[in-house]
C-alpha cells in the first residue's frame, strides 16, 4: 500500500465510572458482569469499498461477540461477528471517512464500552477524462468529480519520462500553457483526500498541434489532410460554384481560391476574409472621426496567398496538384517547385504536377520561319536562375522578380510578393516554398525581355533555414542570386556547399545593417568578382536596379553553364534526400505500363496498323455499311430487302475480318493497365496520354516542316498531298486505345454467347464506366470514322447507370462551333475540366464528361450530375475537301443539339459566309429537334469582343444575327419539309437580348507571356451560371443514364438517314406516347363508364315513367324527356370538361418526358370532344327510343289496367255468387264456375293492342333520304329493286361491267380483282359493325325505333368514309340496302315479339291460373300472406334484380379486361396479338390475322375474355357485389315504407316500388296481376317479405353461379368485346403499302402510324411478271430510290420517299434498329409456301439472313422494337 492511513483512536466515554455496589453485594458478581472493552484494535486492510479490523485475543476464557457501528456524512449501519480477532466490513463508499464505534458483547447481553476510530477508505482515479481546444501550445483537460470526500486534484504533465508541470486544483479541469508544437505529452490526474491520500492517477496522452494543423484547422483542410482532395470534388458543382457570396471565415478562402483558379482567373490568390465593416461600410453616424483609420488593428483573418496554395497543395491527391499546376501556370502564376512540410521540415519536388504543363514560344532562330516550339516544360532544356535570401532583406525579392519578368506595358504579378493583396500577412506554413515560373519569347525583340527562354525559381525563406532547399538550386541552377542585407564575416552556408552554380550577391547599402568590408571578405571567401555583385544604392532608381539585375540574368541565359530539365532534377533531389512526387509506388506502376506500350512506337500510321487494327480501314468500312443500309443510295434496281441481305452479311465479313486478330500486345497491355485497382490507372492513363501527346508532337512537328517545305514548290502537289494525309492520320491519343477496346467488345458480338472471347471481353464496358465515373473523357462519336459504336457505348453507359443509381439524372451541356474557335477552352475555364487543346490536338468527334453535383442543389437542379460534351469543330479544312462534309456536320449537330439540354453556340469568326454556313447546321439540328418533341435551349458566345459596351454596340448585331438566324430557319425548314417554321423563334426560346453572350479575347497581352484575361474567366463564369440557372428552371425533367442512352441510339440511327425528321424514332417518345394513350384509355372509359351508367339509370326512370313507383313529380313524357336530355348534357360536358383538365394536368408535369409528346395534345383534345359528340348522340337516341316506345305503351296499359279491374270484379261478383249457396264447394266445382265467369267477363272485352308498323316501310324512308343527295342515279337503283326483296344471301360485291370502278380511285395497286376484293373487305367489316348493333338492339326485348336504322346508316357512312377504298355509288347502295334489308327483318321480328309480350288478352291469358288461385284462397278465406310475398318477390322484385345485375356486369367485365397490359394501349395490343400468332405456329391464323384482320381481333378479343372469365368465380364477385346492393336497396324501401303506410297493403308496395323507382325496373304487368285479390294483411305480409327478400338473394346466387358464362354475355347489356374492340382497333386504318393497322392513340389523330410494318408480300402482293411474293417492306422502300404506282397516282411512277404527297396521313419512319422487322421475316420465311399457295402465286426469294431468324430472335426483336415498358411483361399466353 502506497498511501499511509492515518487511524484516530479513542473511547467512546470521556470517563469511566467508578463501579458501585450495595451492602451485602460481593465484589465476585460485580466482576461476573463486566465486559472489557476491545483493545489493540487494528486496521488490517483499507480498500475502496472495505475495510478490514483485526482485535487483541482476549486473554479471559469467556467468548465475546463483537458489535461495530459504522457511519459516515452519507451512510450508518452497523455489523455484528462470532469471531472475536477479525471483522471486514464491506459496502463503503470510496474516499470517505468512517468512524468505527466496536464493543463486546457478552453470552448474558452486557456490553462493554466501546472504543471508536476513523478511517479513510481508499480513493479512486478520476474517470471520464478527455482533451479538448489542443493549439501549438496549450491544451485543456477535464474529469468528471470523482466519487468521496476529494479535498483536489493533482494533475502532472510529462514528455519524455520528465515532469513538464504539475499542478493542484479544486475543479474538474486544468490548462496548460507554452508547450512546444507537435510533442506527445501524457497527462496525470489523482484525487486527493483530506488526509493526503491520492488516488492510483487517470492517464491519457495527446498530442499538441503542428503550426501545419492549426494552419489547416483554420482553413477547414484538416478532414483531406490523409484524405485527400480529389478533382471530382473540386469540379463539383454546388452553390458556392453558382453564387459570388463574398468569403465570411478562413475556410472558405480556399473554396474561394480553387474555384477562381478552376476557371482561370487570375485574381485567384487576390482573397480575404470580408470584415464586419467591409460588409457593413455605411457610416450612418453622421460624425466625421478618423482616429480608427490611423490605428486600426489588423483583424488576423486575412492568410498569406502562399499558405493558402501550400495548403492545397499539401492536402490534394496527385491529379489535383497537377491540375492547379498547369490552371497556375495558365495564369501565369509561379508553380510549387519543392513543396514544404514544416512539420517534418522535409520537403518535395513536385516533378508530377508540372508534367501536364505545355508551353509553346519562338527562339529568334524561328522568327523569320514564323516557327514555334511546344514542349512539356519539365523536359525543357532550359536554364534555371534561382533566387534566395540570406537573412532579413529589406528588398522585397518576389516584387523585384515580378518587375525582373514583366516588361513596363505588361506588368503581372508572378509571385506573391509583400504589397499585394494578403502578401504582408505572415507566412506560417510557406517557408521553405521554393516556387517556379518560365519567361519564354514570343520572337518579338521589342518585346522580348530574354531572346532565350528561362525559367526562374523563387525561395521563400531564409536560406539559413532551409539549407536542403537552398542546396538543392545551387545543384540545378545555372546561377542563384542570394539577396542579403547584412552579411556574416564566415558565412559559412555559402562557403562549405560545393556550388555548380554561378552565385550572384544582391545587397541593398540603404539598409543599416549593411557592411561593404563584410561584402569584400565574403566575396574573396567565393571567388567572386565585381561582375557577380549588385548594390542597390541610393543614386540607382527600381528602373535602374531591375536594369542591371535583367543584365546579369541574360548573361546567364545566353551562356549558361548548366541546361537541366526539372525532369532530371529527381536525380538531385534523390542525393540530397528531398522526396520526389512522382516516387510512390502507383505511379511508377503506371508509367512503366505506360512506357512498355509506348516505346514502342516508331512509325504512327504503321504502329496504328499493327496494334490497333480493328479501329483502321475495317471500321470505316463497317461505318460507310451501317449508313448505307439504312440510306440505301446504291441499291439500283436490285431487291431491296436482298441487297439489305447482302449489306448485312458483308457486315457479318467484316466482324470475322476483326474477330480473326488476336489481340495485339499494346492492347493487351492497356487493358490490364486499366484493369489494375486504385489510382494505379489513373496513373496509367495519364503517363499514357502525355507520353502520346510527346510522340504525336514530334511527328507532327517534324511533319509541319516538310509541308512548309514542300509547298515552296507547286511541282510537289502529290507529295504535298500525301504529307496533308500524314498530318490527318498521325494522331494517337488515348481515345484510339478506348476505340479498340470498344471495336474488340463490339466484335465479340457477333460470336455465339458461350465463345470464350465473348465472355473474356464482358467486363470492358465496366472499365470504361468507372473511368468516366473517375473523370476522364468518354468518345461518344469516333472522330475518324464519324460514327458512333453503339452497342460499346450503350453498355458502358448502363455499366454507369448501374454505378450510380438511384443518383442516376443528368443534365447535359454541349459545344458547337468551328474549329479551332477556343471550344474546348471555354468548356474548360467553365467547368474546370482538362478536354485536349495542344497544338495538332484538335477535338475530333465528341466527347463527353461527368461531373456530379453536390447534394446543396441537386433537388433545385433536378440531376446528379451535369454531362459535358466537347465537339469536333464544323467546317474542317480536313473535310472540307469531301462530298460528305456538310452531311457530316449535320450529322454531329444534329447528336450532340439532341443529346443537350443546353448548346452552347461558339462564333468567333468575322467570315460572315462562314458563320451563315454554321448557323444553317445549327438551325437545322434545332428544327429536327423541334419536330421530334424536345426542345434544347441554346446559348451564344462570340469570342473575342473585348469592349465593355459590346452589348450595347452590339444591338445591331444582335438584330443582324435574329434575321440571319430567320432566314437559315426558312432555308432549314424548306429543305426538311416543314415550311410552317418561319422564323427561329418558332423553333425554340430565344431572346437576342439574353441569349448572347460576348467573350472578350483568352489573353491579356502577348502569348507566351500572357495569362489568361480576367475578362474572359469572369464573362464565362457569368454565362456558367447563367446555363446553370436555365437548366434548374427547365420545364422538363432530366433524363436519366439510361434514357440518355436510349436519345443518343435514337438519334444516331435516325441521323444516318438522309431525312431525319422522317426517319427518328426513339423509345422516350414512344413510351412517353403510350403512356398518354394509357392515361386518355382510363378517362375514356371512364367517360364511357359514367355515361352508360346514367342512361341505364334514366332508361329506368323513363320505364317507371307514369306508374303507381314513378318519382317524378312532372306528368307529361315530352317535359320530363326534355329534362333528362338537360341532365344528360351537363353530364356530358361535365366528363368533357375533366377530360380536357386531366390532359392539361398531365401536360404541366415535369417527368415522364411529357414535353416529348406536346404535340400530340390538340388531336387528344379533339378525341376527348369527338367522344363527347358520339356518346352525346348515343345518349339522346337512347333517351328518345325509351320515350317514344314507354309513350306508345301508355294507351295499352290502360287497357290492361281496365281489363285488370274487370276482372277483378267479376272475380268478386263470382266469390258473393258462392258464399249466398251456403254450400261446401270443391275445388272442382270452383274451378268450373270460375272457367265460366273468365269466358263471360272475355266475352265482353274488346281487345285492342299495339299498332304494328310496317318497318321495311320506314327503313326504306330512311335510306332514301339517306342516299337522296347522291342525285338521280341513287333513286334510279332504288327504285330497281324493293328492300324486302333485298338481304336474302350473303353480300358478294359485283361490279356492273359499265366500267365505273375502272375510273374509281383505289389506294393500292394492281388489277380490278384487288379492287373487288378490298371492296368485299371493306362491306364485310361494314356489315359486321352493323350486325352488332342490330344484335345489341334486338336483345334488350324492346320495341322497333327509328333512331335504330339511323344508327345503322350513320355506322356505314363512317366507316365507308374512312375506308382506303374510294367507292362508287352502285357499290354503296347495293351494300346499305344489302345492310338495310337485314336489319329491317331482325327489327320486324323484334316489333312482333315486343308487340305479343304487350298483348292484353295474351297478359290476361297468361294470368288466368293466377287468378284462379286467388279466387279460391279468398273465398276459402286462406291467409295469403306468405304466398303473395313470394309471389311479389318471383314475379317482381327477382326479375327486376336480375335485369340490375346484367345492366351492371358488362362494364365490369370490361373494366377488368382493360386493366390488363394487353388492352392498355392499341401497341401492346398488337404486340400481344403477334406474340400469341408466334406460339400458336399456325398458318391459318396468321392467314387471317392479315387478311381478315378486325374479324380475327373480335374473335380473339371473345377467347380472352372467355378464358380470363372460365371460371364461374371470375364474375361472382361482381354479381354478389350488385345483389347486395339491390337487395340493401329493397330492405332499405321497405322500412321506409312501413314508417309511412298505415294497415293498406297496396299503398304499402306502391311506397315500396316507389323507392326503387330509379334503381331498378318492376314490370307493370306483374305488379298489376299481383294486386288483383289481393286480401294479405300488411303487417304479416311484411314479415314474409323481408324473409322472402333474404331468400332471393341466396337463389339469385346460386342462379348466376349456374348460369353459363356464355349465357351471360348474351344478356349483357354493355358488350365487352365491342368495347375492347373499339378500343384496339382505333380509327381501322391500314397502310397504303402493306396493310398493317394504325396504332395511334386517340380517335382524331392527324397521322396515322404503326409500329411494326411487314413484307408486302404477306398482302397477296407479288411482283409483276414474275409472280412471285414480294418481299419488299415498307419501312426500307421509304428509304430507297424505287417507285410505286397504284390509282392514287394515276398509275404513274412515284418516288416511295415522297409517299406522303400520296398519303399525307400516313406516317412510315425507316427500320430504326435494322432488325425490327425480323418478326415478319422469320413468319414469311417459314410459311413462304403456304402463303404463295393460298395467294395462288410463286414462293418469294428469301433472303439469307432471313432463313438465319430463330423463333426466339423473332420474338425479341418484337418486344424490343415496340419500345414500350409494358410490352417487356406480355408473354404469349399470359392472358
Amino acid at each position: 500500500m502506497n498511501n499511509i492511513h492515518f487511524y484516530e483512536f479513542f473511547d467512546a466515554l470521556d470517563s469511566f465510572i467508578e463501579p458501585h455496589s450495595d451492602e451485602g453485594d460481593s465484589s465476585a458478581s460485580l466482576q461476573a458482569d463486566y465486559v472489557p472493552p476491545p483493545s489493540e484494535v487494528t486496521v488490517h486492510r483499507v480498500g475502496r469499498e472495505t475495510v478490514s479490523l483485526q482485535f487483541e485475543s482476549s486473554s479471559s476464557s469467556v467468548r465475546y461477540k463483537l458489535h461495530v457501528d459504522y457511519s459516515c456524512n452519507t451512510q450508518r449501519d452497523s455489523v455484528d461477528s462470532d469471531h472475536g480477532d477479525s471483522l471486514e466490513i464491506e459496502g463503503l463508499n470510496p474516499g470517505t471517512e468512517y468512524t468505527f464505534n466496536i464493543k463486546r458483547i457478552s453470552e448474558n447481553g452486557t456490553e462493554s464500552n466501546a472504543t471508536s476510530l476513523s478511517v479513510f477508505t481508499e480513493p479512486v482515479p478520476p474517470t471520464g477524462i478527455k482533451v479538448s481546444n489542443v493549439t501549438r501550445e496549450s491544451l485543456s483537460l477535464q474529469w468528471d468529480p470523482p466519487a468521496g470526500e476529494v479535498e483536489s486534484c493533482i494533475v502532472t504533465c510529462c514528455s519524455g519520462g520528465e515532469t513538464v508541470e504539475e499542478k493542484t486544483t479544486n475543479t474538474n479541469s486544468v490548462t496548460f500553457n507554452s508547450l512546444k508544437p507537435g510533442v506527445s505529452y501524457s497527462l496525470h490526474v489523482s484525487a486527493q483526500l483530506r488526509n493526503g491520500t491520492t488516488s492510483p492517477p487517470a492517464s491519457i496522452t495527446v498530442k499538441t498541434k503542428t503550426e501545419l494543423e492549426c494552419h489547416l484547422e483554420d482553413l477547414g483542410l484538416m478532414p483531406y489532410y490523409r484524405e485527400k482532395l480529389t478533382l471530382s470534388k473540386i469540379l463539383e458543382i454546388d452553390e458556392k460554384t453558382i453564387t459570388d457570396v463574398p468569403v465570411k471565415s478562413k475556410s472558405d478562402l480556399p473554396w474561394y481560391f480553387l474555384k477562381k483558379l478552376m476557371m482561370v482567373n487570375v485574381t485567384a490568390r487576390n482573397m480575404k476574409c470580408a470584415s464586419v465593416s467591409e460588409l457593413n461600410c455605411d457610416d450612418s453616424s453622421g460624425k466625421l472621426d478618423l482616429r480608427d483609420l490611423l490605428d486600426s488593428p489588423n483583424t488576423g483573418d486575412t492568410l498569406n496567398p502562399l499558405d493558402i496554395i501550400t495548403a492545397l497543395f499539401l492536402c490534394s491527391d496527385a491529379f489535383v496538384q497537377q491540375e492547379m499546376a498547369l490552371k497556375m501556370s495558365m495564369c501565369q502564376f509561379a508553380v510549387p517547385l519543392l513543396l514544404p512540410s514544416c512539420d517534418t521540415e522535409q520537403c518535395t519536388l513536385m516533378l508530377w504536377a508540372m508534367r501536364d504543363i505545355i508551353k509553346k514560344y519562338r527562339p529568334p532562330a524561328l522568327s523569320q520561319s514564323k516557327g514555334f516550339i511546344e514542349e512539356r516544360i519539365v523536359d525543357s532544356q532550359v536554364p534555371m536562375i534561382s533566387f534566395v535570401r540570406l537573412g532579413n532583406c529589406s528588398l522585397s525579392k518576389s516584387e523585384i522578380l515580378n518587375k525582373l519578368l514583366s516588361n513596363s506595358q505588361q506588368y503581372h504579378d508572378t509571385f506573391v510578393h509583400h504589397n499585394m493583396e494578403g502578401g504582408d500577412s505572415p507566412k506560417s506554413i510557406s517557408n521553405g516554398l521554393a516556387e517556379i515560373t518560365w519567361y519564354l519569347p514570343g520572337g518579338n525583340t521589342n518585346i522580348d525581355l530574354f531572346n532565350k527562354p528561362v525559367a526562374v525559381a523563387n525561395l521563400h525563406g531564409d536560406i539559413a533555414t532551409f539549407k536542403k532547399q537552398y542546396f538543392f538550386l545551387c545543384q540545378t541552377s545555372a546561377a542563384v542570386f542570394v539577396f542579403f542585407d547584412h552579411l556574416d564575416s564566415e558565412c559559412k552556408i555559402l562557403t562549405t556547399q560545393d556550388q555548380k552554380a554561378q552565385i550572384f550577391l544582391v545587397g541593398n547599402s540603404e539598409s543599416k545593417n549593411f557592411s561593404l568590408e563584410t561584402l569584400v571578405n565574403v566575396a574573396t571567401a567565393l571567388d567572386l568578382t565585381k561582375n557577380n555583385i549588385i548594390i542597390k544604392t541610393k543614386q540607382k532608381n527600381d528602373a535602374d536596379f531591375i536594369k542591371c539585375l535583367r543584365k546579369k540574368v541574360s548573361d546567364v541565359v545566353e551562356n549558361p553553364q548548366m541546361n537541366m530539365p526539372i525532369a532530371h532534377m529527381a536525380d538531385i533531389a534523390h542525393e540530397l534526400r528531398i522526396l520526389v512526387d512522382e516516387d510512390s509506388p502507383q505511379c511508377q506502376a503506371g508509367k512503366k505500363s505506360a512506357d512498355d506500350i509506348t516505346e514502342e512506337i516508331q512509325d504512327l500510321l504503321q504502329y496504328k496498323e499493327q496494334q490497333l487494327p480493328l479501329q483502321g480501314q475495317i471500321w470505316k468500312e463497317l461505318s460507310h455499311l451501317e449508313k448505307e443500309e439504312f440510306r440505301l443510295k446504291k441499291v439500283g434496281s436490285e431487291n431491296i430487302e436482298m441487297y439489305k441481305s447482302d449489306l448485312e452479311q458483308q457486315r457479318e465479313e467484316l466482324r470475322k475480318k476483326q474477330n480473326s486478330y488476336d489481340m495485339s500486345p499494346a492492347m493487351t497491355c492497356f487493358i490490364n493497365a486499366i484493369s489494375r485497382p486504385g489510382i494505379e490507372s489513373c496513373y496509367f492513363l495519364k503517363w499514357m496520354r502525355m507520353n502520346l501527346d510527346n510522340v504525336s508532337r514530334l511527328k507532327l512537328s517534324a511533319l509541319r516542316e516538310m509541308y512548309k517545305e514542300k509547298c515552296k514548290d507547286s511541282a510537289n502537289q502529290d507529295e504535298v498531298n500525301e504529307i496533308d494525309r500524314q498530318l490527318s492520320n498521325s494522331s494517337l491519343g488515348i481515345e484510339h486505345f478506348f476505340r479498340e477496346m470498344g471495336q474488340i467488345y463490339e466484335a465479340s458480338f457477333s460470336l455465339p454467347e458461350t465463345h470464350p472471347s465473348r465472355q473474356q471481353f464482358q467486363h470492358l464496358p465496366k472499365l470504361c464506366a468507372q473511368l468516366l465515373l473517375d473523370g476522364f473523357p468518354l468518345e461518344l462519336v469516333d472522330g475518324d470514322a464519324s460514327n458512333i459504336p453503339l452497342r460499346w457505348v450503350s453498355d458502358v453507359l448502363t455499366q454507369l447507370n448501374h454505378f450510380v443509381s438511384p443518383k442516376n439524372k443528368i443534365r447535359v451541356v454541349t459545344v458547337l462551333g468551328v474549329q479551332s474557335t477556343g471550344k474546348s477552352t471555354l468548356l474548360n475555364t467553365m467547368f474546370g475540366v482538362q478536354f485536349a487543346v495542344s497544338s495538332g490536338r484538335c477535338t475530333r468527334g465528341a466527347f463527353m464528361l461527368l461531373i456530379r453535383l453536390n447534394e446543396d442543389i441537386k433537388r433545385e437542379f433536378g440531376s446528379d450530375f451535369m454531362v459535358i460534351i466537347d465537339t469536333e469543330g464544323l467546317k474542317s479544312p480536313e473535310l472540307a475537301q469531301l462530298d460528305n462534309s456538310y452531311e457530316h456536320d449535320n450529322e454531329l449537330a444534329t447528336l450532340v443539339v439532341g443529346l443537350s439540354d443546353i448548346t452552347i453556340i461558339n462564333i468567333a469568326m468575322e467570315n460572315s459566309t462562314e458563320m451563315k454556313d454554321i448557323l444553317q447546321i445549327v438551325v437545322h439540328a434545332f428544327l429536327r429537334m423541334k419536330e421530334v418533341g424536345k426542345r434544347p435551349k441554346c446559348q451564344f458566345v462570340h469570342q473575342n469582343v473585348s469592349d465593355v459596351s459590346a452589348n450595347e454596340k452590339n444591338l445591331r448585331d444582335r438584330k443582324l444575327l435574329l434575321e440571319q438566324l430567320n432566314e437559315m430557319t426558312q432555308a432549314a425548314a424548306k429543305m426538311e419539309t416543314r415550311e410552317e417554321n418561319k422564323s427561329f423563334t418558332d423553333v425554340m426560346e430565344y431572346s437576342p437580348d439574353t441569349g448572347n453572350c460576348y467573350v472578350p479575347g483568352l489573353w491579356n497581352g502577348n502569348p507566351p507571356m500572357a495569362p489568361v484575361n480576367v475578362g474572359y474567366s469572369e464573362t464565362l463564369y457569368e454565362l456558367k451560371k447563367n446555363i446553370i440557372q436555365q437548366l434548374g428552371e427547365g420545364v422538363s425533367s432530366a433524363n436519366d443514364v439510361l434514357e440518355f442512352k436510349e436519345w443518343m441510339i435514337s438519334l444516331w440511327n435516325a441521323v444516318k438517314h438522309e431525312n431525319f425528321i422522317f426517319s427518328f424514332r426513339n423509345s422516350l417518345v414512344a413510351d412517353a406516347y403510350m403512356k398518354l394513350c394509357t392515361e386518355f384509355n382510363k378517362w375514356d372509359w371512364e367517360f364511357k363508364k359514367s355515361m352508360y351508367s346514367w342512361v341505364s339509370n334514366a332508361e329506368t326512370k323513363i320505364s317507371n315513367f307514369g306508374t303507381v313507383e314513378a318519382k317524378s313529380q312532372i306528368s307529361d313524357m315530352e317535359e320530363f324527356l326534355t329534362q333528362l336530355k338537360c341532365e344528360a348534357t351537363t353530364e356530358l360536358s361535365k366528363w368533357e370538361k375533366k377530360i380536357l383538365d386531366n390532359l392539361e394536368e398531365y401536360f404541366k408535369q415535369t417527368d415522364g418526358h411529357v414535353y416529348l409528346v406536346a404535340g400530340y395534345k390538340e388531336e387528344f383534345k379533339n378525341s376527348a370532344k369527338n367522344l363527347r359528340r358520339e356518346l352525346e348522340n348515343s345518349v339522346v337516341n337512347q333517351l328518345t327510343a325509351a320515350a317514344d316506345i314507354k309513350q306508345a305503351l301508355k294507351e295499352v296499359d290502360k287497357i290492361k289496367e281496365n281489363h285488370t279491374k274487370e276482372i277483378e270484379k267479376a272475380v268478386g261478383e263470382l266469390i258473393s255468387e258462392c258464399r249466398k249457396k251456403n254450400v261446401q264447394m270443391t275445388d272442382a266445382e270452383l274451378n268450373k264456375e270460375f272457367d265460366r265467369m273468365w269466358s263471360e267477363t272475355l266475352r265482353k272485352m274488346s281487345f285492342s293492342g299495339l299498332k304494328r308498323r310496317d318497318v321495311f316501310t320506314d327503313v326504306s324512308h330512311y335510306l332514301r333520304e339517306n342516299v337522296s343527295y347522291k342525285g338521280s342515279l341513287a333513286c334510279e337503283l332504288l327504285s330497281k329493286k324493293s328492300l324486302e326483296e333485298c338481304g336474302l344471301e350473303p353480300f358478294i360485291h359485283k361490279p356492273d361491267g359499265r366500267g365505273e370502278t375502272l375510273k374509281t380511285k383505289f389506294r393500292g395497286w394492281f388489277n380490278l380483282e384487288d379492287l373487288i376484293k378490298a371492296r368485299q373487305k371493306v362491306a364485310d367489316n361494314i356489315i359486321a359493325a352493323c350486325q352488332d348493333s342490330v344484335t345489341d338492339k334486338t336483345k334488350r326485348n324492346t320495341n322497333y325505333h327509328n333512331t335504330y336504322i339511323q344508327e345503322i346508316l350513320r355506322i356505314i357512312d363512317e366507316m365507308r368514309n374512312n375506308a382506303d377504298v374510294e367507292t362508287d355509288i352502285e357499290f354503296e347502295f347495293s351494300l346499305k340496302q344489302h345492310i338495310c334489308a337485314v336489319a329491317a327483318r331482325n327489327f320486324q321480328r323484334m316489333q312482333e315479339d315486343f308487340i305479343q309480350a304487350n298483348d292484353p288478352k295474351f297478359l290476361l291469358d297468361k294470368n288466368k291460373e293466377k287468378f284462379c288461385a286467388d279466387f279460391k284462397d279468398v273465398f276459402h278465406k286462406r291467409d295469403q300472406c306468405q304466398k303473395k310475398a313470394q309471389e311479389f318477390i318471383e314475379q317482381c322484385l327477382k326479375p327486376a334484380v336480375e335485369d340490375f345485375v346484367y345492366r351492371s356486369l358488362g362494364t365490369n367485365i370490361t373494366e377488368e379486361m382493360m386493366r390488363s397490359k394487353v388492352f392498355s394501349t392499341r401497341t401492346s395490343f398488337q404486340c400481344s396479338i403477334l406474340l400469341d400468332l408466334l406460339s400458336r405456329e399456325d398458318f391459318n391464323s396468321y392467314l387471317s390475322c392479315i387478311c381478315i384482320y378486325q374479324d380475327y381481333v373480335k374473335t380473339w378479343i371473345l377467347q380472352q375474355i372467355r378464358k380470363h372469365f372460365s371460371g364461374a368465380s371470375k364474375t361472382s364477385g361482381y354479381e354478389e357485389e350488385h345483389i347486395k346492393s339491390s337487395i340493401q336497396n329493397i330492405k332499405d324501401a321497405m322500412e321506409k315504407a312501413k314508417s309511412e303506410t298505415g294497415d293498406d297493403l297496396k299503398t304499402f308496395v306502391e311506397h315500396i316500388c316507389r323507392e326503387l323507382s330509379d334503381k331498378l325496373v318492376i314490370s307493370q304487368d306483374a305488379l298489376g296481376a299481383f294486386m288483383i285479390l289481393n286480401n294479405a294483411d300488411q303487417e304479416q305480409f311484411a314479415g314474409w317479405l323481408t324473409e322472402s327478400v333474404e331468400n332471393m338473394e341466396e337463389t339469385l346466387k346460386k342462379k348466376f353461379k349456374d348460369t353459363t358464362f356464355e349465357i351471360k354475355l348474351e344478356l349483357l347489356r354493355v358488350n365487352p368485346q365491342t368495347e375492347l374492340f373499339t378500343r384496339v382497333v382505333g380509327c381501322g386504318k391500314q397502310c397504303p403499302f402493306c396493310k398493317v393497322p394504325c396504332e395511334a392513340g386517340g380517335g382524331k389523330h392527324k397521322d396515322h402510324f404503326a409500329s411494326l410494318h411487314r413484307p408486302q408480300g404477306l398482302g397477296s402482293y407479288m411482283c409483276v411478271g414474275s409472280e412471285k411474293i414480294v418481299t419488299d417492306i415498307c419501312t426500307s422502300l421509304v428509304i430507297s430510290d424505287k417507285n410505286f404506282r397504284c390509282r392514287a397516282t394515276n398509275m404513274k411512277d412515284h418516288p416511295y420517299k415522297s409517299y406522303r404527297d400520296i398519303f399525307p396521313d400516313w406516317h412510315i419512319p425507316p427500320d430504326g434498329s435494322l432488325e425490327a422487322s425480323d418478326f415478319w421475316k422469320y413468319v414469311m420465311n417459314k410459311y413462304n409456301r403456304d402463303f404463295a399457295e393460298t395467294y395462288e402465286a410463286e414462293p418469294a426469294d428469301i433472303p439469307e439472313t432471313w432463313k438465319n431468324i430463330t423463333k426466339q430472335q423473332a420474338e425479341t426483336s418484337l418486344k424490343k422494337h415496340l419500345t414500350s415498358a409494358e410490352t417487356d411483361h406480355i408473354q404469349p399466353h399470359s392472358l
